[in-house]
């Protein structure tokens, strides 16, 4: 147990890059704070919420025809130029905001450009490097890393409802973009090294000297293309990207539609993100101890369960408070398991562009999800139908992953 767990005291550099990095980057920070911008946007511009709100599906638009771009552009130059570089830009597109005068048009562009700029902050370049430096705790090292989604979304609403309220949500935006340059660069540019990079310490170099390379064992994107098991996979990260997707954003309104008052249905709402940590961490946890699949069908049958009781007419606030922690372990674990089985199954010679692809996958699910069931519920003006909907896409995508056999071994030939 101790050995395992030492690959911690050598590469820990690269798992607080990584949390950061990801925690202030473009996977959370649009999501957390949107909301936060809304108020002052539609008072100073006369904008809707909804013409707010059109910011995410253009991010996710970008990221879904972003992703496997980054993710070979990766393979090519290595994760840690892309890195710089996305920090940077993603930087400056927030920044830019600052100098909006009541444009939607313009709005809507800058929101493009932050994805253009910023998609390499995604989890997709992060990954690839934890998935070199780490073997036989793989999956805790990027369920710490992934973990900082949650944690650092909360503390940049916080940040930005500060910074509105002192300056102004023009210098807030400056104030949001200024964030990553100040911490997650530095970070990137001391700590965040591959395995390969000649200037990793000496120390660290002979420890992987005793340790089988990772780096270019594996399939080709084109192999790992030609394999049911990528596409096995896409559909089923698809279904599961629109279940939780689908819900997290709604979860106010479903509770408010259940009679719930305003306060509970936010506090009931907000206790997504304790269990968002608990999934990471124990789904890590999991994945490196246990078969992924089956700890994937576990952990998906949970919520499925969870969606059933939110149905009942009779809901009690102890009942919903029980299903939205089962959902918030789905929401923590997701893309741990993602990363992880892309290792294990593919191997890393074309980890960026396989796991870009999956990425883009997810995007479509997670995109999706919120619109159709906001619709769903203006159309019927109930949930219930589409938490049938979202029950059945857990189990959809969670069970098929039985089917995906053994995990490769890269370790001493090249499976084709």
């Amino acid at each position: 147990m101790q050995s395992k767990y030492k690959e911690f005291s050598y590469a820990w550099r690269i798992v607080l890059a990584s949390a950061v990095g990801i925690g202030l980057g473009m996977s959370p920070i649009p999501i957390y704070t949107l909301g936060v911008f809304a108020g002052p946007l539609s008072a100073e511009f006369g904008w809707g919420i909804d013409k707010v709100f059109s910011a995410l599906p253009i991010l996710t638009l970008c990221a879904l025809v972003l992703s496997p771009l980054v993710g070979l552009l990766t393979d090519k130059i290595g994760a840690r130029r892309v890195v710089i570089g996305s920090v940077v830009g993603f930087s400056v597109g927030l920044m830019l905001h600052a100098v909006n005068q009541g444009s939607l048009a313009l709005y809507l562009t800058l929101w493009a450009l932050v994805a253009l700029l910023g998609v390499g902050t995604l989890p997709i370049t992060w990954t690839r490097v934890i998935n070199n430096w780490f073997s036989e705790c793989k999956g805790l090292a990027l369920g710490c890393a992934l973990v900082a989604t949650g944690l650092f979304g909360i503390f940049v609403k916080f940040y930005v409802a500060f910074l509105i309220d002192a300056v102004g949500w023009r210098m807030a935006f400056v104030g949001l973009g200024i964030l990553p340059l100040v911490t997650s660069l530095p970070l990137v540019y001391f700590l965040f090294r591959d395995v390969s990079d000649p200037k990793v310490p000496a120390a660290q170099k002979r420890i992987l000297a005793d340790k089988p390379s990772q780096v270019v064992s594996g399939l080709l994107a084109s192999e790992a293309f030609k394999d049911w098991r990528f596409w096995l996979m896409s559909a089923c990260f698809v279904a599961i990207s629109f279940g939780v997707g689908g819900l997290i954003p709604n979860l106010e309104s479903l509770f408010n539609s259940k009679g719930f008052e305003q306060s509970d249905a936010v506090i009931l709402a907000s206790l997504i993100g304790v269990s968002v940590v608990v999934g990471r961490l124990s789904g890590g946890f999991l994945i490196d101890n246990f078969w992924a699949p089956g700890v994937a069908v576990c952990m998906l049958l949970v919520p499925a369960a969870s969606c059933y009781f939110l149905i009942q007419p009779d809901l009690t606030f102890t009942v919903a408070a029980i299903s939205v922690l089962l959902i918030g372990l789905t929401a923590g674990a997701e893309q741990d398991l993602m990363a992880f089985m892309v290792a294990r199954y593919f191997g890393m010679r074309s980890y960026g562009v396989v796991y870009g692809v999956l990425y883009s996958c997810f995007a479509l699910g997670a995109g999706s999800g919120p619109w159709l069931l906001g619709k769903e519920f203006a159309t019927t003006g109930t949930y219930d139908n589409a938490l049938v909907y979202i029950g059945i896409a857990f189990v959809a995508g969670s069970l098929p992953l039985l089917l995906l056999g053994k995990y490769r071994d890269f370790s001493t030939s090249k499976e084709s």
